[in-house]
């Protein structure tokens, strides 16, 4: 059993983007768990394109909370994302794609989630989904998954919940697929206390066969990831990929 803080120290990156890669503070010569690759963090103010560029055998969930942004791919979509539209793109061989950020009114902050798939050169692909309500509060939402109960499916056995805890409650982890997965809970907004270690906004845990407690006294975004480290995964996407290799 074990839980392993990372704390905000362990991201890197610069202009509005903190890169986390999540198997750094363990050591074992993979910058990535699982098939958890890297996270990116994004808060940006303003205009501004990030313009076309490629991915490679990468699986992507743009996960934002405020602001919204224009997508454009090389599979045709144009589609307006943001808090109230999620989007998962799958990028096999190759895929292209840029972002304009439209935050004037409201800055964008959110998640670039980089998974890694289950094999190489899979065929690409872009699902869009619109939110029924921005928040599941006080228990966990299942965004997506490795199989068919989800709209955005990954190809490996990876498995992302999210859940808005208010203040003053605290919440369990929900009952996972299978036995012995991994799980890293990341903190989105606000602070938590996950059994007797305190983690902030940036801050992450991880979670390997313990049982957890989550209480926050003023309220807190939680996003978590869970993966079979067991499972089948190509390691050498151009994101998510292994950068110790």
């Amino acid at each position: 059993m074990m839980l392993q803080k990372i704390e905000q120290k362990h991201f890197s990156g610069r202009g509005g983007i903190q890169i986390l890669y999540p198997g750094l503070v363990m050591n074992e010569g993979d910058t990535g768990i699982g098939s958890i690759g890297r996270i990116d963090h994004a808060e940006i103010n303003g205009n501004g394109t990030i313009p076309m560029h490629p991915h490679v055998n990468d699986e992507i969930l743009s996960y934002f909370r405020s602001g919204k942004g224009l997508h454009r791919d090389s599979e045709g979509f144009e589609e307006i994302i943001g808090k109230e539209k999620m989007m998962y793109m799958k990028a096999g061989k190759l895929f292209y794609h840029e972002e304009t950020m439209m935050s004037e009114d409201e800055p964008l902050e959110g998640l670039q989630i980089f998974i890694r798939p289950s094999e190489k050169d899979l065929k690409p692909e872009v699902v869009f989904w619109d939110l029924d309500k921005l928040h599941s509060e006080n228990e966990w939402r299942l965004v997506a998954s490795g199989t068919k109960e989800t709209l955005f499916q990954f190809s490996s056995e990876t498995w992302i919940y999210d859940t808005k805890l208010l203040s003053g409650f605290s919440i369990n982890l929900p009952d996972l697929p299978i036995q012995d997965l991994t799980c890293l809970l990341y903190v989105f907004k606000g602070a938590i206390t996950a059994n007797n270690i305190n983690l902030q906004k940036k801050e992450s845990i991880i979670i390997r066969n313990e049982t957890i407690n989550i209480s926050s006294k003023n309220g807190a975004e939680l996003v978590l990831f869970v993966t079979n480290e067991k499972g089948t995964i190509f390691r050498d996407g151009m994101f998510s990929g292994n950068k110790m290799t």
